[in-house]
Order: C-alpha cells, then sequence, then structure tokens
C-alpha cells in the first residue's frame, strides 16, 4: 500500500470521484507486462494477462491469493466477458480472438479476414447484443516478446466487429496507425478507441478517438477526443457518468465524455490496462508495467444496457 495520496486534482469535477481515505493497494508484483484485467463477479476474482510470461494469472478477492489461471496463454493480451459470463482473449501467438467454454475448452472466434491472417488481436469488448469488438495492431508480431515475429498479411491496423451467431467479420475502421483499447459509452451510442501508435513511432498519434455508433455496427465521426500523454493511452474503461478512464505512461487519467482531462491517479510505473470490479464495481484495477494494483473510487464502471 502507498501512504502518498494518489489523486492529482486538475479540474475541481474530479473531487466528486476520490475517496479521500482509499489509497494505492499493490496486489502482486514480480511480472514483465500487465495487461488484460477482466473482473468476474461470480467468482470474486480477476484475471489479467502476464504477456511476455505467456500465462494468464488470477486474483482472488476473498483470499489475496494469486495463481496461475492458465499457464499457455498463447501470449494472450485483451480479455473480457461475453453476454453468458465466458472469457473471451486475444491471442498474439496465434493471432486470434478465442472463447473459453465452461468445460475449459478453447473456441475459436476468429483468427482470419478475408483469408488473410490477423496481426495480433490486442484488446476486445462485448456489446449488449452480443457482437464482440476487437482492435487488432501489431504489437503481438513485432517481437518475439510478446508473441512472434512475423509480417502482417493484412498490411493494415483495423478495429473488428464479430457476431459470434454467425461467424461473420467486419473492419469498422481502418484508418488507425496502432488500434488499441476501446470502450463503448454508457448507452452505447459512442465508441471510443486509443490510437497508442506513439509507442514505437513518435511521431504518430497517441489520442483516443469516439465514434458514433448507428445500426449494424457501422461507425460514423472518429474525431480525436483527446490526446494522451506523458506517453500513450493503452487500455481505457468507461463509468457510469461517461468519464473515461484511460492508461498514461504516469499513471491513470480521466477524462469527461468531452475529452477534458479532470484528474489523474498516479502510479509508480506506466500503466498498460485497467478495469472495475468488485461487489459494487467501484474498485479500479490498474495493469502497472511489473503490478498489479487497486484503488477504490466514488464511481463505478458502466455495464451494457
Amino acid at each position: 500500500m502507498s501512504l502518498i495520496d494518489p489523486f492529482e486534482i486538475i479540474d475541481p469535477r474530479f473531487r466528486a470521484y476520490v475517496i479521500p481515505i482509499a489509497w494505492l493497494e499493490t496486489l502482486h508484483t514480480g511480472m514483465r507486462w500487465t495487461e488484460g484485467p477482466v473482473w468476474f463477479a461470480d467468482m470474486r476474482c480477476l484475471i489479467w494477462s502476464d504477456i511476455p510470461n505467456n500465462r494468464l494469472m488470477r486474483w482472488s478477492e476473498a483470499s489475496g491469493a494469486v495463481d496461475v489461471f492458465r499457464a499457455d496463454s498463447n501470449f494472450a493480451n485483451g480479455n473480457t466477458r461475453d453476454r453468458q459470463g465466458r472469457l473471451i482473449s486475444c491471442e498474439h501467438r496465434t493471432r486470434r480472438v478465442t472463447r473459453t467454454e465452461p468445460d475449459g475448452n478453447v473456441t475459436v472466434l476468429a483468427d482470419r479476414y478475408q483469408g488473410k491472417r490477423l496481426n495480433s488481436p490486442n484488446d476486445v469488448v462485448v456489446k449488449s447484443d452480443g457482437t464482440i469488438w476487437f482492435t487488432d495492431p501489431t504489437y503481438g508480431i513485432s517481437a518475439a516478446y510478446e508473441g512472434g515475429k512475423a509480417e502482417s498479411e493484412l498490411g493494415g491496423n483495423h478495429v473488428f466487429r464479430l457476431d459470434p451467431r454467425d461467424g461473420s467479420l467486419a473492419i469498422v475502421a481502418d484508418d488507425f496507425r496502432q488500434p488499441n483499447g476501446l470502450a463503448f459509452s454508457p448507452d452505447e451510442s459512442k465508441l471510443h478507441v486509443a490510437d497508442s501508435g506513439f509507442i514505437g513511432n513518435p511521431a504518430w498519434p497517441r489520442h483516443i478517438r469516439s465514434f458514433d455508433v448507428g445500426a449494424e455496427g457501422r461507425l460514423a465521426g472518429g474525431g480525436v477526443l483527446t490526446e494522451v500523454a506523458p506517453h500513450a493511452p493503452d487500455g481505457i474503461r468507461v463509468d457510469v457518468d461517461g468519464n473515461i478512464w484511460s492508461s498514461a505512461g504516469d499513471g491513470v487519467h480521466c477524462y469527461t465524455r468531452e475529452g477534458e482531462l479532470i484528474g489523474k491517479i498516479r502510479v509508480p510505473e506506466r500503466v498498460g490496462n485497467l478495469t472495475f470490479g468488485g461487489g459494487d464495481r467501484n474498485r479500479l484495477f490498474i495493469c502497472g508495467h511489473t503490478s498489479l494494483y487497486s484503488i477504490f473510487l466514488n464511481t463505478s464502471g458502466a455495464q451494457r444496457p
């Protein structure tokens, strides 16, 4: 636990989300690059990825114990749950999106688009209609450290929409450098997507864009909502008020739905991803570079309608 005040108030509106006696807690450390946290309320546990160590980890709320959930994760990155509560994962090594069934078997949901292999699916969200939306940058094929070095067959880095009912896969946005974290607004009228191209190329974007979500998954707009610095945005989440909580080089940033930076949670290392969890969904779990942290907030994560 860090007894240094972790909150940085940039705008007075941020005070409404701060619990003054809540502190940043270190839940586990000793990893290489943490990512993809997902909360399992029915099991009171958090599952997340330790990508270079090729494993999924699990933290128990009841005991505080940490164990290996899956020893060979295929260098999984982003994770979420579908409407039936099943684990959905983005795998770098196999360049696919998978679903873990209740019996533990793994079903491949997508690994190719028009016959060409995906790059390395990165982050993923599920909409209330059951469709699965994921980003596909090249981080997992740029080096063996996070998957396996390979050339892109698609020739671009896109945002995809998968309908598991019929297996259809469609590109919904194709003008990103490196699409990364993504999150819907509480009413699902907006889709926010991070472009972390800055990671590896300082001339490329480090911003969050916001799209209007239309019928049958069509996106419109896509203007830049906000720039994120230091470093770049990676994983993002949205709370019940529509605020966007983004990873950054100095911790977690909180932006209003209009893109105004109102506050930060300072973390002692670069943050890769985050998610809301706990019984009231008011506990923010934060994946730092080598450690898993958490902090209680006076807000809760948005849930699909």
